[in-house]
């Protein structure tokens, strides 16, 4: 049992990465390669179909940063592992001690944006790369995915219920958090709402209903148990009969003045069971109960149910939210974009390889918007440099140290509404072809095209044999 859980502990966190960072901080540190550099964390293209992701993440990122480290049980696993003893020391001192510039959680960005801008001594800025990537990844995608589900459900409560789908514990967390900062109403995950205080949903399995022997007595016994909080699923043989069961229940929940939540269908064809079971509640004056539904639900098949009229009051939704199944990642980079030479001075640096192109330099974002408040487009521009519309990125560390107030849960999730409310509706379409508009201010445009001249024109010397 010691491997069971054991990686989760934050003491472990900094041989959470791959090998790869490892090794090339030690080429580094062995070539007293020490200086500063600067790299961003955005994220390369849209997923077909889709027009923007939602920013989540941070929170955990900034807490990775303020704690990495080292423990001598990690340092004895990598001298295993062939690495230099005096790297060893100097990872058994690690601390992070860079500058981090950051766009909030819950903001609405785009690909191509730099999101996190770090820029520290090189070893330091490499060796985070891991953690940064796959912590902005999960959070970004669910809560990216989970905004387009409570969009198609058009005001209507939506709970997340994927845990036991979803990849893991962590995984599990993090997909309660992002799903709520992107409006879900909480989660099937007690743990998630124990920890991240988010509003806790559950109500029966078919197993518990099939463990009696009459529908009508696990129905009863269960309000017995929970009289002011039932919601009874109904669909385990019958949903119609299901229904004319839980009528009775509710009547009884009357008479001691309680009230049933409401009733469950989780199989079938949602949309005309609940038009029935809608008649049915009503003909026995049960108006107040609501009809919730889960069942491989995801945005098209709520915007489906939501086109055909159905009863339906609320939405659990689990496995094709809690994974992205659609797009299960998103395509989220760690890039150079500027290196210090030897005198001293800071110096823009671009990949030209072929589609994996990046924006050279320290980089800020500014977002232009009508007089509303509504998106208009964006600008990437260099962080030197002035542009109209407001700046997104901020400052969040210096020198290793937080210097963002981190917001609350809840205040990340109210402006996470605000700001996909400022997102005009045919970028939020389900199947949107229409594309942001994000531009390059002209003195970015022009380091690009100096640069890559410059860079090509080295490398083609560069090549040249040698005259005898």
């Amino acid at each position: 049992m010691k491997g069971f859980l054991a990686y989760q502990n934050e003491e472990n966190m900094g041989l959470f990465t791959d090998l790869y960072e490892l090794t090339m901080c030690a080429s580094y540190f062995d070539n007293k390669k020490f200086e500063p550099a600067t790299f961003d964390v955005f994220i390369r293209r849209l997923p077909p179909g889709r027009s923007y992701f939602m920013f989540a993440g941070l929170e955990q990122v900034l807490g990775y940063l303020e704690s990495v480290k080292f423990t001598k049980e990690h340092t004895a696993y990598l001298r295993k592992q062939g690495f230099d003893e005096k790297f060893l020391a100097y990872l058994q001192d690690f601390k992070f001690t860079g500058d981090v510039f950051a766009v909030p959680e819950g903001s609405i960005v785009f690909p191509n944006e730099p999101l996190i801008r770090v820029t520290a001594p090189i070893i330091e800025a490499q060796l985070i790369e891991t953690f940064l990537l796959n912590t902005v990844n999960l959070q970004t995608m669910i809560a990216t995915k989970a905004s387009r589900v409570v969009y198609a459900a058009k005001g209507k409560s939506v709970v997340e219920f994927g845990l036991r789908r979803e990849h893991g514990i962590d995984a599990g967390m993090k997909v309660a958090r992002s799903s709520y900062i992107a409006g879900c109403q909480g989660t099937s995950n007690v743990l998630a709402g124990m920890a991240y205080e988010i509003p806790v949903y559950g109500t029966m399995a078919h197993s518990f209903i099939m463990s009696y022997e009459k529908e009508l007595d696990a129905f009863r016994a269960f309000a017995n148990t929970f009289p002011a909080k039932a919601t009874l699923l109904i669909d385990t043989y019958d949903d119609k009969a299901g229904a004319q069961k839980a009528t009775i229940i509710a009547k009884e929940l009357e008479k001691k003045g309680m009230k049933l939540i409401g009733v469950r269908l989780d199989s079938g064809d949602l949309a005309d069971t609940s038009k029935a079971v809608r008649i049915l509640l009503d003909a026995k004056d049960l108006g107040y109960v609501i009809i919730f539904a889960s069942g491989d639900l995801d945005e098209y098949k709520i915007s489906e149910l939501q086109n055909t009229g159905a009863k339906i009051d609320a939405f659990g939704v689990g496995t094709k939210m809690g994974t992205s199944a659609d797009y299960p990642y998103i395509d989220v980079i760690y890039k150079l974009c500027e290196t210090m030479n030897g005198k001293g001075e800071f110096c823009p640096i671009m990949k030209l390889s072929k589609n994996k192109n990046t924006l050279p330099g320290r980089k800020q974002v500014y977002r232009v918007t009508d007089a509303k408040g509504n998106y208009i487009n964006d600008i990437i521009a260099l962080a030197n440099e002035q542009s109209k519309g407001e700046p997104l990125l901020v400052k969040v560390m210096e020198n290793g140290k937080l210097t963002y107030n981190l917001p609350s849960l809840n205040d990340i999730r109210t402006s996470a509404a605000a700001n996909i409310a400022k997102l005009p509706a045919k970028y939020k379409q389900l199947t949107s072809h229409s594309q942001y508009p994000v531009e390059l201010s002209q003195a970015l445009e022009d380091l690009v095209a100096n640069l890559k001249r410059k860079i090509t024109e080295n490398e083609i010397i560069a090549d040249q044999p040698e005259k005898q």
